[in-house]
């Protein structure tokens, strides 16, 4: 019998409940199921009588387990929320950019991901591996995962402009902006501003695109790719985020739209960190720089 490989599995934002133990299980089976051995950290559930499930400096740890460990490749966080910044300034920098591990995550994980990159340099996957076991498209998302090809790349259409090339930050709006004025949040020149959001509605769009008008985003950034914007869209909101964002952007900044990344259970992966192009004559999907590793 062959030795399976390993993989992380953390919490770092929110708890999660004890009711979502055979989810969790139900995952954890079908990562074995392909050779992959999970290591679990301790602080994945709420404690008796908390909504926590560890000190920041305890998750930290955890998480830290996982990037020191030379045997793990991938850390995949099932959690999500609002609580993962709390475990920033308890990070070994150092020995995250010196790890093999690569770190997986979606929504409030947006903070970890993009600090992580301002860091060190070290590209994040923006991707929630739960919906492995859960939600409508698991059986899709299944064969995607073992089709790195697919699971990474998402399709686009242009709104504005034709092409545009630059590293990919962003991720959720709302959790992104929890970085701003940090030492956390990267350098947006010349980059690609990936926005996306599960709450909130006409109102909180507008002032997230405010601030970051006023950190002067829209003047940096080379290109723009929204995301799904789940409340918006079930209430059909006026105006749409599209429109939104219009008057905020630079009319000669390229602004590209899909519905393959976000907090649907049949979202896509994309690579936060890592250098991307996309142009309307290769069928709008992301042609992706050096991303070794992630078995493209």
């Amino acid at each position: 019998m062959t030795e399976m490989s390993k993989i992380g599995i953390v919490a770092c934002s929110d708890a999660r409940r004890s009711s979502c133990r055979p989810e969790d299980g139900k995952l954890v089976r079908f990562l074995r199921s392909l050779g992959l051995e999970p290591v679990m950290s301790t602080c994945l559930y709420e404690q008796p009588g908390s909504v926590f499930s560890g000190t920041p400096r305890e998750k930290a740890g955890q998480l830290m387990r996982m990037f020191t460990d030379p045997e793990i490749r991938e850390i995949y966080d099932i959690s999500g929320g609002d609580l993962a910044n709390q475990i920033l300034d308890e990070l070994d920098y150092g020995a995250i950019a010196a790890s093999g591990a690569t770190f997986w995550g979606y929504s409030d994980l947006t903070t970890v991901i993009n600090a992580i990159y301002t860091m060190t340099g070290k590209a994040g996957v923006l991707y929630q591996v739960r919906f492995l076991a859960t939600g409508d498209a698991q059986n899709l998302q299944r064969q995607r995962f073992q089709n790195r090809q697919e699971l990474f790349s998402p399709t686009f259409v242009f709104a504005q402009g034709s092409a545009m090339h630059g590293i990919l930050v962003g991720g959720n709006i709302r959790c992104f902006l929890k970085l701003a004025g940090t030492r956390y949040f990267p350098s947006l020149e010349g980059r690609i501003l990936l926005l996306e959001a599960f709450g909130g509605k006409v109102p909180q769009m507008a002032t997230y695109l405010a601030q970051l008008k006023q950190l002067g985003a829209f003047e940096k950034v080379s290109g723009i790719i929204l995301g799904t914007f789940t409340v918006m869209e079930q209430n059909h909101c006026v105006p749409d985020i599209l429109t939104l964002v219009r008057e905020y952007a630079h009319p000669n900044t390229p602004i590209a739209v899909t519905r393959e990344i976000g907090h649907g259970d049949d979202a896509k992966a994309v690579v936060i960190g890592k250098e991307l192009e996309i142009r309307e004559g290769q069928g709008c999907i992301c042609q992706w720089k050096d991303v070794a590793g992630l078995d493209l």
